[in-house]
């Protein structure tokens, strides 16, 4: 008698591959996408292609969340130190011998391909540190959190030399995030909070006088002075360096409750707002879909982020809590710096806002930390199956 075997359905062998994918957080990145793909058509109207390459953008950074989400969570654990070391390296490598481009030096010409290192530390940072902590779990010392600030304080300072002001911040963020995280001290925290607000107080105060042509600021570059200069007072040179941020404000405002409608936006369709395809894409965004589009997108990154800190707060390990909470938190400031720049609340710094900039490197980044997160919820839901 023969015996026939009969293989499975390909949705039935696929399924191992989805199985235990959160999809709430799921939900959330599938929602931005779709506003992001909206805010792009209609503020890439006009440039032949953009929209295009955007589309193809978001399909890499979903490739790579899937991909990076089927390797286990622990399995980051031996790969933060190598991944911080290359980093590193490539970042001293940007110094001796990086591509020069508009006035900045952050680009790496490997021949097959030119990448720009800060963004591996994007990941690299809070899982470097993570590793750390989880290595000295349960006999912690202070003096591992001044290990902790010389692995946040190296790739920080290089990255700010060239010059990136945003990204060395960004990433700076990730790793006093994980360091939080440990279990710093609020005695330590609240001391420099306070000494910066002290600092924006004197800054505002004496904003007619250090914003004057000729005084030297010693710790920022002219060009940081500026952009400072300008957020507090951005009327000083309303066509030149405050001409990005009124024209923002103005079309944040016009969008008013309903907004303008898709491809209505007088000031995204008519060249005011520039940058409206990176940077800007907030304010093109406002202006056509108004307060209540402006209150959904909101509403999806607080849920994302809501998502990921539970995530973290459930996963197994100390690595992968501090791995997770610092990579959730790493894009509330990604949308919390770029909404605040974009609507003249803090300086322009030039970080994109996730799901909705155009940007190739910064979508796949935000794919494969995607990628780790879905993998460190995975990894309970397996072990409780």
């Amino acid at each position: 008698m023969a015996v026939v075997i009969q293989n499975p359905p390909l949705w039935r062998r696929a399924l191992p591959l989805v199985q235990g994918f959160d999809v709430p957080l799921l939900l959330a990145i599938a929602l931005l996408s779709a506003l992001g793909l909206l805010a792009m058509y209609s503020a890439a109207f006009e440039m032949p292609g953009r929209f295009e390459l955007h589309v193809r953008n978001l399909l890499i950074a979903a490739a790579a969340l899937f991909v990076v989400a089927q390797i286990p969570a622990q399995r980051w654990l031996a790969l933060a130190m190598p991944l911080y070391l290359a980093g590193l390296l490539l970042l001293l490598a940007v110094e001796w011998v990086g591509i020069e481009r508009n006035g900045a030096q952050r680009w790496l010409d490997l021949g097959f391909i030119v990448m720009q290192p800060s963004e591996i530390m994007k990941l690299a940072m809070p899982m470097m540190l993570a590793w750390w902590f989880h290595k000295r779990e349960g006999q912690l010392q202070w003096p591992d959190f001044l290990v902790a600030g010389v692995i946040v304080a190296m790739p920080t300072a290089l990255i700010m030399s060239q010059p990136d002001l945003g990204t060395s911040l960004l990433i700076a963020s990730s790793g006093l995030f994980v360091i939080y995280f440990a279990g710093l001290s609020w005695k330590l925290i609240v001391p420099p909070v306070l000494l910066g607000l002290a600092g924006i107080v004197t800054l505002v105060a004496m904003e007619p006088h250090w914003c004057q042509r000729g005084v030297d600021w010693v710790l920022l570059q002219d060009y940081q002075k500026v952009r400072v200069c300008t957020l507090l007072n951005p009327t000083a040179d309303p066509l030149g360096s405050g001409f990005h941020i009124i024209q923002s404000m103005i079309a944040i405002g016009s969008g008013g409750l309903w907004g303008q409608g898709l491809l209505q936006g007088t000031q995204t369709q008519l060249d005011f707002v520039l940058e409206r395809t990176t940077d800007f894409i907030f304010a093109a965004y406002a202006e056509e879909f108004g307060f209540l589009g402006v209150l959904l997108l909101l509403g999806a990154y607080f849920y994302l982020v809501w998502r990921g800190l539970k995530i973290a707060l459930e996963a197994p390990t100390l690595f992968t809590r501090l791995l997770a909470g610092a990579l959730t938190l790493v894009h509330f400031v990604y949308a919390f710096v770029n909404i605040g720049m974009v609507s003249g609340i803090l300086p322009v710094v030039g970080l994109p806002l996730p799901f909705m900039s155009f940007g190739g490197t910064a979508m796949l980044t935000l794919g494969a930390s995607l990628g780790i997160l879905l993998a460190i919820g995975r990894s309970k839901r397996l072990l409780q199956s």
